[in-house]
């Protein structure tokens, strides 16, 4: 199985292919939430010299109005992508008045669930759509879910290097063939994903205020009058006080092919839940949730990655995917990092570049379901406990040190980072690999460790951390030049994004929403978003 891995890294290694890694695609979904300087949710609604937060194509709102995100473009070199981010982050920062940006995945003080307003997208149909289905899921799961903040990685390799391993199986390349691939990453992928939370997981500790709005019994110290944490914990916005979906564990949806993917994506979103048809659909009148199935719609399916396609107009993303097959690949596991200004670095990036290539070169068996909740509990152990020095995590059946696990990827992570930087002609992944490295030497050098000191060393609260990394972002980057963007372009964008949602408003304005949201279910069953 090794030897696999050494060939793909021998073909990708060769002169006349070398150059193929230098256009991999990268595009960062940075979560944050508006807060006032008292560290409380901000009751404003999203502002409007930002643009309509629903037709903006870099700045909008995720689950709650308070939640911000902010999308870069796709980009081929890392230090683009990091200016777009720099950018758009101080864009936004002039427009707030007083208010800040929450550096914690976690959520600042959470007093009522009131204060959670559902994120607003006007009184179009589909912007209507929107807000209903963050209905569904506050009835669903409770309003604190909806103000969790995280990172999503979107990643692809260039289709020269599917090319070459095309031809190193001998195989024709074909969009099944790419496809199949992006599968075999993902699989790859869900074996160790437990090093994301390991090296870059950043919520060890939460406010205890979040603690009243959850029913999960887990264990934990208390440090000054307001913060819980796991003593050897990482992410614990990744454990099941956070992003996760209890009803999702019986669909049994799996990453062997794209067909068998979508199909249990299909099965989820027509399957009748008796929990949630509790709740009721539409009641007096008034809707409560988009339907009453396991999952509202496709993005419901809470994943740590997500096999992508750009959709088109009318598509669901299962539509999308049958269409043309998998596009990208969105790493969905990432915390805000809450030392940088971004929530992400440079390094970071290279990094999960590394991880992602390491997972589509690497062997990858097809993955059961049983194999896959094994994975599952590696996973969960390491957002509990990840830096445990003692901790013990499943192979194939048998308990083996973490320590001794990450020391053999690591060593199979410096030889693609070779390859990255050879194409590159640069040191800039090898760099990143020893720089994390470390971590595994030292758990404590992981963010988690990092976040821990600074809590317990300078005798703060996760709350008075949060609020002194927010001052000093908006301090730093409010003032900052833009570099890849113009304000003229912000403006632009702004202006557009305002007017696309007014014209949809106006166009929407004589016709039934439940006609509307009829139609789009009966598309969605569909597997092209034209059939009759």
């Amino acid at each position: 199985m090794q030897s696999l891995f050494a060939d793909a890294l021998a073909q990708l290694s060769r002169p006349e292919n070398t150059h193929t890694l230098r256009d991999i695609h990268r595009g960062v979904e940075r979560e944050t939430l508006r807060i006032t300087k008292q560290g409380r949710l901000a009751p404003t609604g999203h502002p409007k010299q930002l643009g309509s937060a629903f037709k903006h194509p870099l700045i909008t709102t995720d689950y709650s109005e308070a939640l911000m995100e902010f999308i870069t473009p796709v980009a081929n070199d890392i230090s683009i992508t990091m200016q777009q981010l720099e950018d758009i982050h101080a864009h936004a920062y002039r427009h707030l008045g007083d208010e800040l940006l929450w550096p914690l995945s976690m959520p600042c003080f959470v007093g009522d669930e009131s204060d959670i307003v559902i994120a607003q997208y006007g009184s179009s149909h589909s912007g209507r759509m929107k807000t209903l289905y963050r209905q569904g899921l506050t009835h669903r799961y409770g309003g604190a879910m909806q103000i969790i903040a995280g990172v999503h990685y979107n990643f692809s390799l260039p289709e020269s290097v599917w090319k070459v391993l095309a031809e190193q199986q001998g195989e024709p390349l074909t969009q099944s063939f790419i496809s199949l691939r992006y599968f075999h990453l993902i699989r790859n992928y869900k074996r160790v994903s437990w090093v994301i939370p390991y090296l870059f997981g950043a919520s060890p500790a939460i406010c205890k205020s979040f603690l009243q709005h959850t029913e999960d019994n887990i264990e934990f110290s208390e440090m000054g009058k307001g913060t819980v944490y796991r003593p050897y914990g990482t992410s614990l916005r990744m454990s099941d006080l956070g992003y996760t979906n209890k009803e999702q564990a019986d669909l049994k949806i799996t990453y062997n092919t794209l067909d068998e993917y979508v199909a249990g994506l299909r099965r989820a979103i027509s399957t009748p839940s008796s929990r949630f048809s509790k709740i009721g659909v539409k009641v007096d009148g008034e809707y409560r949730q988009l339907n009453s199935n396991i999952l509202q719609i496709e993005n419901e399916f809470y994943s740590p990655i997500r096999p992508k396609r750009v959709t088109r107009a009318g598509e669901t993303p299962t539509q999308a995917l049958e269409r043309g097959g998998v596009e990208y690949i969105e790493v969905r596991a990432l915390d805000v990092n809450p030392f940088s200004p971004v929530g992400i670095t440079a390094e970071q990036m290279r990094m999960l570049d590394v991880l992602l290539v390491y997972c589509a070169l690497k062997p990858s068996p097809e993955l059961s379901w049983d194999e896959q909740v094994l994975t599952d509990k590696n996973f969960n152990r390491v957002v509990m406990d990840g830096r445990n020095p003692r901790l013990t995590l499943l192979d194939q059946g048998y308990e083996r040190p973490i320590s001794d696990w990450l020391e053999e990827m690591f060593a199979d992570f410096h030889e693609v980072a070779t390859l990255l930087d050879k194409a590159h002609q640069a040191t800039d992944f090898s760099l990143a690999v020893t720089a994390q490295y470390r971590s595994v030497l030292n758990p404590e050098l992981t963010l988690s460790g990092q976040f821990m000191a600074l809590l317990r060393d300078n005798k703060w609260d996760n709350s008075e951390l949060g609020m002194k990394l927010a001052q000093q972002y908006k301090a730093q980057l409010t003032p900052a030049p833009l570099h890849y963007f113009t304000e003229h372009e912000f403006e632009k964008l702004r202006d557009a994004s305002l007017s696309a949602q007014h014209e949809l408003e106006r166009q929407d304005a004589s016709t039934s929403f439940d006609v509307f949201l009829q139609e789009y279910f009966r598309r969605a069953e569909c597997k092209t978003p034209t059939c009759e």
